[in-house]
């Protein structure tokens, strides 16, 4: 009996004893290039990350390649992205919708968490170092498949400059 209880006790010690550790926000800081997974006020996971091409300050239009601050909503998944997998972000807010406007521009959209544009996978090394989207926020594959298990629908998300 002793015995298969502790086998019983060595098969299953790899399990965590409580269930899936969901983020209940994610806050990204720019200047850092890091982007951390919270959990009652304590960072559960951080990962590095890059940016738009353009990463100083707000993203006020289409086409500056610029990534968002502010507070929004991851508020849908995208399985089949032409990146590797992809989370949304709730930009462009109300807030920044007034603002284009009156600037007489577009203020883009599309704003995602993604991993490497599929096919290129194996270059993250590389890719990584560079500040290279069109505004949204970039991490490895393996990075972005512990993200993409680390959120549910929707989250919070603030971006800081």
């Amino acid at each position: 009996m002793r015995v298969l209880c502790l086998i019983g006790i060595l098969a299953f010690s790899h399990f965590p004893a409580h269930a899936q550790d969901f983020a209940d926000k994610v806050i990204v800081e720019k200047a850092n290039r890091i982007l951390k997974l919270i959990k009652d006020d304590k960072v559960i996971a951080s990962y590095h990350i890059a940016l738009g091409g353009n990463p100083i300050g707000h993203k006020e239009q289409e086409g500056d390649n610029k990534t968002p601050e502010g507070l929004y909503t991851l508020d849908f998944k995208k399985p089949d992205s032409a990146y590797y997998k992809a989370i949304h972000i709730s930009y462009p807010n109300a807030e920044d919708i007034k603002k284009a406007k009156k600037k007489g521009v577009s203020p883009g959209g599309a704003i995602m968490i993604h991993g490497q544009k599929n096919g290129y996978g194996a270059f993250a090394s590389v890719t990584q170092q560079y500040d290279w989207t069109l505004g949204c926020i970039a991490l490895t594959n393996s990075d972005m498949d512990a993200v993409w298990r680390s959120i549910k629908i929707p989250t919070p998300i603030e971006i800081k400059p």
